[in-house]
C-alpha cells in the first residue's frame, strides 16, 4: 500500500515512516525540503498519486495566532482538495486532547480549524487527539520561565512519549476509517506544576517551579479536565521515568 506522510521527517513523522516500512509498506516522507509542499502546493499531486493513505502529521513553524491558523487553513484546504483528485481513500491527522475546550489559545484554534474541514472534507477520515509529548516539557519550561522561576499551572496532564504515538499512527495508518476522532493519552496523570518540577530535577536544573492557576498554556487557562483524556483512551506504555532513563537525562 502506498502511504503518504505528510510532516514524515519530523519527530513523529519520521517515526512513523520507519515502522510503516518495516511492514513493507510504499511509505513517502513528504516535507517542504523533499519537494512536496502543502502550503504552495509544490510536489501535493505527484507525491498523492496512487496513495490510498494520507497521514498530516505536519506542524505549524509559528505559533503566532495568525500565522497557526493561516498555516492550518491553507495546508488543509490544499492537501484535502489534492486527496480528493487523487481518490485517497483514508485521511488521518494528528492533533490534541482538549483541544475544542482551549479556544483561548491561537494555536488550538487552528488545530480546530483543520479538524473541521478534515470532517467537511467527504473523504474518510481518523483524527487522532493525542496528549502532549513528553518530549515538549523542556519547550513547556522555556514557556513559563521568567529568570529563575518557571510559572506553570497545577491542572492535571498525561504526557505520552513519541514512541508510543508512532505506534498509534502506524496502526491506524493500516486500519478503515473511524470516520470518528479516537484520543491516546500516556500512562500516568500529574500535575503539570509537580511534572515541570520532577523533570528539572532530574536535569540538574537550578530553576524553581511555582504553580499558578493563571499561569496561561500557550495563551489558554487550564483546569483539571483541559489537557487529560476521560474518553476511554488508548495508552502508552512509557513512563516517565523510563523516558528521562532512555532518552533526556542530561549528556
Amino acid at each position: 500500500m502506498k502511504i503518504v506522510v505528510i510532516g514524515g521527517t519530523g519527530l513523529i513523522g519520521s517515526k512513523t515512516v520507519e515502522r510503516l516500512r518495516k511492514r513493507g509498506h510504499d511509505v513517502i516522507a513528504a516535507s517542504p525540503n523533499s519537494g512536496v509542499n502543502t502550503i504552495t502546493g509544490e510536489g501535493l499531486a505527484e507525491a498523492l498519486s496512487g496513495a490510498e493513505v494520507v497521514l498530516d502529521l505536519a506542524n505549524s513553524p509559528s505559533f503566532e495566532d495568525k500565522a497557526v491558523l493561516d498555516f492550518f487553513e491553507t495546508s488543509g484546504h490544499n492537501l484535502l482538495a489534492a486527496e480528493k483528485l487523487a481518490g485517497v481513500k483514508h485521511h488521518i491527522a494528528l492533533s490534541v486532547v482538549g483541544t475544542e475546550r482551549l479556544q483561548e489559545s491561537g494555536y488550538f484554534r487552528g488545530k480546530l480549524a483543520q479538524e473541521k474541514l478534515i470532517k467537511a472534507s467527504g473523504i474518510p477520515y481518523t483524527i487522532v487527539h493525542s496528549t502532549q509529548f513528553m518530549e515538549f516539557l523542556a519547550g513547556i519550561v522555556q514557556s513559563g520561565t521568567v529568570g529563575q522561576t518557571v510559572r506553570l499551572s497545577p491542572a492535571y496532564i498525561q504526557p505520552i512519549v513519541s514512541d508510543d504515538v508512532a505506534d498509534v499512527m502506524a496502526d491506524v495508518a493500516l486500519a478503515p476509517p473511524a470516520n470518528a476522532t479516537i484520543e491516546i493519552s500516556g500512562p500516568e496523570r500529574a500535575r503539570l506544576s509537580e511534572l515541570v518540577a520532577r523533570y528539572l530535577k532530574a536535569m540538574k536544573d537550578p530553576r524553581t517551579v511555582e504553580a499558578d492557576t493563571e499561569a496561561k498554556y500557550f495563551g489558554a487557562r487550564l483546569n483539571d479536565q483541559s489537557l487529560v483524556s476521560d474518553n476511554n483512551p488508548r495508552l502508552g506504555s512509557i513512563t516517565f521515568e523510563q523516558w528521562f532513563a532512555e532518552s533526556a537525562q542530561p549528556k
